[in-house]
């Protein structure tokens, strides 16, 4: 399971993305709203490619960590 802690941080920076979207659309969303490299490296960990919601990308989190 995800550490709750993690995916309130990752939902922080990926605030004002549009799904459907891609990692690299994760990736740009959260590099232009500041996130620091841990955050980067948070996403870019992820298991799965294209995410549909926000609870696609928490799921991802949990499966990855």
């Amino acid at each position: 399971m995800a550490n709750p802690r993690s995916a309130a941080e990752l939902e922080k920076y990926l605030k004002g993305v549009d799904y459907p979207a891609s990692k690299k659309d994760l990736l740009s969303k959260a590099k232009s709203n500041g996130a620091p490299q841990d955050v980067i490296d948070m996403i870019n960990s992820l298991s799965e490619s294209h995410f549909n919601s926000p609870i696609d990308v928490t799921k991802s989190l949990g499966k990855s960590h």
